[in-house]
């Protein structure tokens, strides 16, 4: 393969679209623009095919200065990719804004890896070949990025991890990615009734996670603390209560805090979802609304620091423990609530039942 590839595809509202790849990228881009290209959407490059002598006239002098470069031009049979995402995005539920993206450089494909939040085909599509251009599709309002890949026999469809969620590599609830047809219609259907549901459901098990794991990481240290005290006190040294302003208590307090910011971002969304009442406990109600409580005291812990307030660490541990130490008394019935009220997975698909036996118009009519 050249180190600069030229690929043509076609898009119905700007003409013909030329994309720039390789490792010498660069010299591409500059024949399309001596060419008579125009750069426009993520660095793409179009000639308008209004007038269709002007437009081949375009492509026959970019063909010409492509050779003479040692540049490799190849015509695509599929449509320009950021129209395709954009007819998918208008079939969805929600709002979704797409975005193209072009992977010139074949090392800039890896900067994917960190952040794409799918297993199975696309995952191992982004590792192992070579994709140079993409589209995102993004709902804001539930924070969903969708990644569109082209494939021989349609797209590629996974996700990117919510900012929130941090590093997911190896993350047991990741996402399996899907393949859907190179029509809008079937594409859109195959998303939201087949992959969104899965999506939903991998977010909620990995907020669970992420809740579960950050007051474990408190209780282990207060575990901790609580057996040296008790060492402590066996040898005949006084105890340092969590209430002390000692710096050990007053650091454990912050760390403690810190890792109950996880809590405060993540809890919200599935208490919100908890139906105790529904579930086999309904007695965890009580222990739900102390939980709920707690959370708003917490986030108005959190206006006050992004405000700017100025809280002493004896105010803000006073404020914050509380706060903590209710959710690491109930936390584990919110945990059991929430798993009960994670959504559905996406139902299978139904076989399509056999045509009803019918006798001929004319044919002869059986009488028992």
């Amino acid at each position: 393969m050249a180190d600069a590839q030229i690929t043509l595809t076609y898009s119905r509202t700007i003409g013909v679209v030329a994309i720039a790849t390789g490792k010498h990228y660069e010299s591409a881009e500059k024949v399309l623009s001596a060419t008579g290209f125009r750069r426009g959407e993520a660095g793409t490059y179009h000639v308008s095919d209004r007038d269709e002598t002007a437009a081949r006239e375009a492509l026959a002098r970019l063909v010409r200065s492509a050779r003479a470069s040692g540049i490799e031009v190849a015509a695509s049979s599929r449509r320009f990719i950021g129209d395709a995402a954009r007819d998918i995005a208008r079939l969805l539920p929600g709002q979704w804004d797409t975005q193209v993206e072009i992977y010139a450089h074949p090392v800039w494909q890896e900067d994917l890896l960190p952040y794409l939040w799918a297993s199975g085909d696309l995952a191992d599509t982004v590792r192992t070949a070579r994709i140079p251009y993409a589209a995102t599709l993004t709902n804001r309002a539930t924070d969903t990025t969708l990644l569109l890949a082209e494939r021989p026999d349609g797209y590629l469809v996974g996700a990117f991890a919510p900012e929130a969620f941090g590093e997911v590599d190896g993350d047991p609830h990741t996402p399996r990615s899907i393949i859907v047809l190179p029509l809008p219609g079937p594409a859109a259907q195959a998303i939201t009734e087949r992959y969104l549901p899965a999506y939903e459901r991998a977010v909620h098990e990995r907020r669970i996670t992420m809740v579960a794991e950050a007051l474990g990481l408190i209780r282990s240290e207060l575990d901790a603390r609580h057996e040296l005290r008790a060492l402590s006190a066996a040898d005949g040294v006084p105890p340092a209560g969590l209430g002390s302003s000692g710096p050990e208590a007053g650091a454990f307090l912050d760390r403690a805090w810190r890792e109950f910011l996880t809590v405060v971002y993540h809890a919200p969304v599935l208490l919100d979802r908890c139906r105790p009442q529904a579930s086999p406990w309904p007695q965890d109600a009580e222990a739900l609304g102390r939980l709920a409580a707690a959370l708003l005291t917490a986030q108005e812990i959190c206006d006050d620091l992004t405000t700017g307030a100025v809280l002493s660490d004896d105010e803000h541990h006073q404020r914050s423990w509380p706060v903590i130490a209710t959710w690491l008394t109930h936390g584990n019935s919110f945990l059991r609530q929430a798993r009960a009220a994670a959504p559905s997975p996406p139902p299978a698909p139904a076989l399509p039942s056999p045509p009803p036996r019918t006798l001929p118009a004319d044919g002869p009519v059986h009488r028992l």
